[in-house]
């Protein structure tokens, strides 16, 4: 198997891109018209698995290690009923790192025993590390890949481990940022192609956060690897400007924060449950009626709703029924996104929505803990790790990120930015070799903006060739109240099947036009159906039918 080893010092990395595809760091305009593949056929019927399990193990190559495991028709593993099938565990490029720690490039592979001749690669989220469960049970999916007859993968991306430490060694970053996925996605089809006899008829990737940047690495380094992506929340610029924005929104509310015996502040106090339920009210009170029903949700645009936490602001003391004066100043702050001293903008601003109230958004802005010892994720998971070890090159890991620099230390950031960050437009050959994006964002997340997807997508239609030559085969899905992935808790209908929709798409030319969404147990409005529309458009209610009900609503 051969892989990419280049760039083995931290210098190296601000000059990644004269190693990298044209596809990933050439312009981002276009031009080329592009081509109408042929129809897909229709998939084959289902092959059958060669030989036992423990056979499989014979499939590794040099430099690989491989283990066999087999699993019987019925098994339910993380609530998924699973077909049988054979579990492969691999490990490649074993090696010591720079850092004196073993690395290598783990993955699972599932192959059914009955094979719908799909496959999925599964991404993976935060600082990865782990090998996880190869189901294709990702957040956007109702049913399992691996339970609908698809080939699924999964890796650890490199490096083993929770934390972001891995960031001292330079190949651990590389692998990260996205050599691993190539490899694996290579070795994958490989197995696949030689434990089937014949290789894969249509392959998917399919990811949220950490996931969903991987999958738009695809178009724009890999464009061959793939028929269809679907990235929901996509990190595409954590490794510099959403980080900014973490810590930014950090230093916002701790500032406010009420104080402990000691005088230290405590963030996750900054506001109550009851203060964020007070704007998310206040959102939807706002903007709720513009979509044509008053329901609870607010569906137009986010810039048309036009919200200002100035009318939650107290005209005396704070009381149950208002915010003070310092709690409104710290949301404009915050959602206005981060800046530099001279007032220029560091990343995007973020949407009013009623999402504010979810329990993911005080996960990640916000945390739990009753102590001047924070446990948001934007503290704990993004400034206290992340930055320090892998984004900062060369690594600082004593960095007191509460004394951030927003005029210099975002520059500490470019050189692995420019290797990590998956924002290029110039993803043609994808394109033109019929490939399929699929793009959602929740209008809640707390962790990267919807604004900042927007921005991208807008920047891709430019890019190739304007809005309606883009919608031939990338389109993007703004969810109400959604927070950071789907399933996250947020006032939403953030149940979907993305990969349903993409297979549609991509084998039987359907572009998904509406994909209906529905309510979990744990919102307001429990089986509430809603269509999720391709931008611009909005769901608007028809003026006539159940408002609970999808069907009684258009996208216009």
């Amino acid at each position: 198997m051969t892989t990419r080893t280049g760039l083995q010092g931290l210098g190296a990395l601000a000059a990644a891109c004269a190693l990298i595809t044209l596809a990933a760091c050439g312009s981002d305009d276009d031009s080329s018209a592009p081509t109408t593949p042929a129809p897909a056929p229709a998939p084959p019927a289902e092959t059958a698995l060669a030989g036992d399990c423990a056979t499989l193990t014979g499939l590794a190559t040099a430099g690989m290690t491989l283990t066999a495991a087999t699993v019987e028709a019925g098994t339910v593993v993380a609530g998924n009923t699973l077909p049988a099938h054979c579990v492969l565990r691999g490990r490649m490029n074993e090696r010591t790192g720079a850092d004196g720690q073993p690395y290598a490039i783990g993955f699972e592979l599932r192959l059914p025993r009955s094979w719908n001749g799909r496959f999925m690669f599964q991404g993976g989220g935060g600082n990865d590390g782990f090998v996880a469960n190869a189901l294709g049970a990702v957040a956007g999916l109702n049913t399992s890949a691996l339970g609908q007859g698809f080939a699924v993968v999964s890796t650890d991306a490199g490096h083993q481990g929770g934390n972001a430490r891995f960031g001292l060694d330079p190949q651990a970053r590389i692998d990260h940022a996205y050599n691993s996925y190539d490899v694996v996605t290579t070795t994958a089809k490989d197995l696949i192609q030689r434990a089937y006899g014949r290789g894969p008829d249509r392959s998917y990737f399919v990811g949220c956060s950490g996931g969903g940047r991987q999958a738009m690495l695809f178009p724009q380094r890999f464009p061959q690897h793939f028929d269809g992506i679907a990235a929901t929340a996509p990190a595409m610029k954590v490794a510099r400007e959403a980080s900014v924005a973490s810590v930014w929104n950090v230093i916002t509310h701790t500032a406010i924060a009420p104080v402990d015996a000691g005088g230290a502040r405590i963030l996750s106090q900054a506001y109550s449950n009851a203060d964020l339920k007070l704007v998310a009210d206040a959102v939807v009170q706002r903007c709720d009626a513009l979509d044509g029903a008053v329901d609870g949700m607010v569906h137009a645009n986010p810039s048309a709703c036009g919200f200002d936490p100035a009318v939650l602001q107290c005209t005396g003391a704070k009381a149950a029924d208002c915010l003070s004066a310092e709690q409104v100043g710290a949301l404009k702050k915050d959602f206005g996104g981060p800046r530099n001293s001279a007032g220029q903008p560091l990343y995007a601003s973020w949407p009013w929505d009623a999402g504010i109230a979810g329990p993911d958004w005080r996960n990640w802005r916000l945390g739990t803990s009753t102590t001047a010892v924070p446990n948001a994720r934007n503290a704990t998971l993004i400034a206290a790790d992340a930055m320090r070890y892998e984004f900062f090159t060369p690594p600082d890991p004593t960095f007191d990120y509460m004394a951030f620099n927003f005029d210099t230390d975002p520059a500490r950031m470019d050189a692995y930015a420019a290797i990590y960050h998956t924002t290029s437009t110039d993803v043609g050959a994808f394109r033109n070799r019929g490939g399929k994006m699929l793009l959602v964002h929740g209008l809640g997340d707390p962790i990267f903006s919807a604004n900042d997807t927007i921005d991208y997508y807008q920047r891709l239609q430019a890019a190739q060739g304007g809005a309606e030559a883009t919608r031939g085969f990338a389109r993007l899905y703004l969810v109400p109240g959604m927070n950071h992935c789907a399933n996250s808790g947020g006032p939403a209908t953030d149940q979907y099947d993305a990969l349903a929709a993409l297979v549609q798409w991509v084998e039987q030319g359907t572009a998904p036009d509406r994909i209906v969404a529905r309510a979990g147990a744990a919102t307001p409005w429990p089986g509430r159906t809603r269509p999720l529309c391709p931008y611009p458009q909005q769901a608007r209610y028809d003026g006539a039918g159940d408002v609970e009900k999808a069907e009684s609503f258009s996208c216009r």
